[in-house]
């Protein structure tokens, strides 16, 4: 890449805004439960982003490929801030509730907006390299947000974490600024209707019907990550109930997860150079659900703690390759609207199959159902590393040059 120096101020931003979730992350939980004292309040959390982004995907495509990326992340990241700030002054639970509606309405903007702009500011063979360092940033912040966020909790409080959040929200904006435009003319907005919405659905349908390689692709390794996904909802459990941890042992695997992650990014960024993304993605989504297969056939702490930092590891370049994928065969022109509804069906397809696991969990072995889920997910994974790696594109126009 000519101008590294754009790429690096890019990732810094949105690092550091991922850092600022993270320490958010642990201090809106700690402020809901010292609030209500009730653990059902905090678990209405995790259900608000959702049911935010699926009241917003549906349409937010049609907007982001229709109007300049980079002020839109700007936009979205100063309201977020401006609302995250007003969180720690508020002491409704129900108004804390609408605050984090809208913060998740606008954050389901900025996550393909920004997809968009990598896209369109990283040539194709830097990509690769960007996204591994992008990874390697992100697992930082998984790493240091929760540890940051609970010293600071202990010695100051939550609010302040929260406020902190909200920083770092409007210094991403302020970096994001700093870079530069790279939508000239954007096409004008049109007016929201429903005859705009099924016209993008059937480009988006259009797309997908002539890139039937890239479909197959993409398919296949939503699955295999999505099912991997879907029994991460297990593993608390397994780790309390079958392997029988404490809670500070849960906490230390889960950190050794993201040093696995930070190591796997970093080697990923390193060997961008030399090895395909496509063996990223295949590879990479092969031994992550094996060491998903392996954390749930362990039988101590050791052997949980190895297979999920080995988890995180390849879990890293699975992911770049992965991205990289997308942003080399989707047109940059339609991203937004790909984006939007793929994460619609990700996030519908993720619930059902948690809720499914969870009911059946309750009638079988907990081990042996997540056992046979990570084998589906495996199988699923050597359909793709033959696919990806033994056939070739049935799309001309999207084989990629290497």
């Amino acid at each position: 890449m000519k101008n590294w120096k754009t790429a690096l101020l890019l990732i810094s931003g949105i690092g550091f805004s991922n850092l600022g979730n993270w320490i958010y992350f642990v201090a809106i939980n700690i402020k809901i439960l010292d609030l209500t004292g009730s653990a059902a309040a905090v678990a209405g959390l995790f259900v608000i982003k959702p049911i935010a982004q699926l009241f917003t995907n549906l349409w937010s495509g049609s907007i982001i490929d229709r109007i300049n990326v980079r002020k839109l992340m700007i936009f979205v990241d100063i309201v977020r801030g401006c609302l995250v700030f007003i969180i720690p002054f508020l002491s409704s639970l129900w108004v804390i509730y609408v605050m984090i509606f809208m913060i998740s309405l606008f954050g389901s903007f900025f996550g393909p907006s920004s997809s968009v702009y990598m896209t369109k500011i990283v040539p194709t063979e830097d990509r690769q390299r960007f996204n591994s360092m992008m990874s390697m940033v992100n697992s930082g912040a998984f790493l240091l947000g929760p540890a940051i966020s609970g010293l600071l909790i202990m010695t100051v409080d939550a609010d302040f974490c929260i406020i902190f959040n909200a920083i770092s929200f409007i210094v991403c904006a302020l970096i994001i600024f700093m870079l530069p435009n790279v939508d000239r003319n954007p096409e004008s907005v049109k007016p929201m209707t429903k005859k705009l919405l099924i016209e993008d659905w059937q480009v988006i349908g259009k797309f997908i019907t002539t890139a039937k390689y890239f479909f197959i692709i993409y398919v296949l390794f939503q699955l295999a990550m999505l099912i991997g996904y879907s029994v991460d909802s297990q593993e608390a459990t397994f780790i309390r109930l079958h392997l029988r941890l404490s809670v500070s042992d849960y906490g230390m695997i889960i950190s050794l997860t993201g040093v696995g992650a930070l190591v796997g990014s970093s080697i990923a960024a390193m060997m961008a150079k030399k090895i395909s993304y496509r063996w990223y993605m295949s590879a990479g989504t092969v031994l992550s659900t094996l060491f998903y297969i392996t954390f749930y056939a362990s039988f101590n702490f050791i052997t949980a703690a190895v297979s999920f930092v080995l988890l995180g590891f390849f879990m890293s370049f699975a992911g770049a390759g992965y991205t990289t994928f997308v942003q080399n065969h989707v047109p940059v022109s339609i991203m937004g609207r790909f984006a939007s509804l793929a994460e619609v069906s990700q996030g519908l397809v993720q619930i059902v199959l948690t809720l499914i696991i969870g009911f059946i969990s309750e009638f079988i072995s907990l081990q042996f159902v997540c056992l046979a889920v990570c084998g589906l997910a495996l199988i699923l994974g050597i359909v793709l590393i033959i696919k990806v790696q033994f056939s070739p594109p049935s799309d001309a126009s999207l084989a990629i040059k290497r």
